[in-house]
């Protein structure tokens, strides 16, 4: 019953506070802006509301000054990184001035380089030989050599002197000798560097020079002047023979060796 009583007092208490709040308001002027009512009474919080959205970015300030610091050490270099492409070939540098010419060797002689010229065009006529023929034989200071080749004794001749020879032409047995080794080798008769003469039976060297060295075949010379040329038999022996045959071409090269000989 207590508590009822003490309930209505409140309840009392709290209309009256709340009439006369209203009536001191009536009473005065209204103001031009709103001011929020403050009350006396009572009063429940509430929850925060949200947070607001923030604001535009502010303008940049200035620079500052640099600071008083010390500089920090320079720190080690980095690796070395790939090598770059080639640049362009630059432009030929001028032409330096023509030097003097050298000192000539006293040591050497006018007889001497002759002496190696002539070795080295005997040498050029050996190798045009050897390339062009399958076989040479060497006696003394003359080379013999054959390709295999047979034909008549004009183009015989003619093909020995293209290349810097002249048809074989034995004048010693040794020589005999060693053309009788490519003819036995071809098996075959070949033409030497013989002519038949104005006499019948008389034959001479192509540059018109007397024989003096022959090995006549038993019986031959016998064509009575028709015989014109001269052929080796396969056992080294002579025969006289028609020209316009087809023999073995064999060629014989000479080395200029005399400057040697002499000295």
């Amino acid at each position: 019953m207590m508590a009822l009583r003490h309930l209505l007092s409140l309840l009392l208490l709290e209309w009256a506070l709340v009439g006369s709040s209203s009536a001191s308001l009536e009473n005065e002027e209204q103001p031009t802006m709103y001011s929020p009512p403050h009350c006396n009474g009572p009063f429940i919080a509430a929850l925060p509301g949200r947070d607001g959205r923030d604001g535009r970015e502010g303008p940049k300030g200035e620079k500052g000054d640099p600071g008083e610091g010390l500089r920090g050490l320079q720190g080690d270099p980095g690796s070395l990184g790939p090598p770059g492409h080639p640049g362009p070939q630059g432009p030929p540098g001028i032409k330096g001035m023509k030097g003097e010419p050298g000192e000539s060797r006293s040591s050497v002689s006018g007889e001497q380089l002759k002496v190696i010229s002539d070795l080295q065009t005997s040498l050029l006529k050996l190798t045009a030989a050897l390339k062009l023929y399958g076989i040479a034989v060497q006696v003394g200071k003359k080379f013999f050599a054959t390709s295999g080749m047979a034909s008549d004794f004009l183009t015989v001749n003619k093909t020995c002197h293209e290349i810097g020879g002249t048809i074989a032409t034995p004048r010693n047995e040794e020589e005999n000798a060693a053309i009788l080794k490519i003819v036995v080798k071809h098996d075959t008769y070949a033409f030497l560097g013989l002519k038949e003469g104005r006499t019948p039976g008389e034959f001479h060297y192509l540059d018109g020079s007397p024989v003096n060295y022959t090995n006549w075949y038993s019986g031959t010379p016998d064509g009575q002047g028709s015989e014109n040329c001269v052929e080796m038999y396969t056992d080294g022996t002579w025969n006289d023979r028609y020209c316009s045959k087809s023999r073995l071409a064999v060629c014989e090269f000479w080395p200029e060796l005399d400057h040697w000989t002499k000295e």
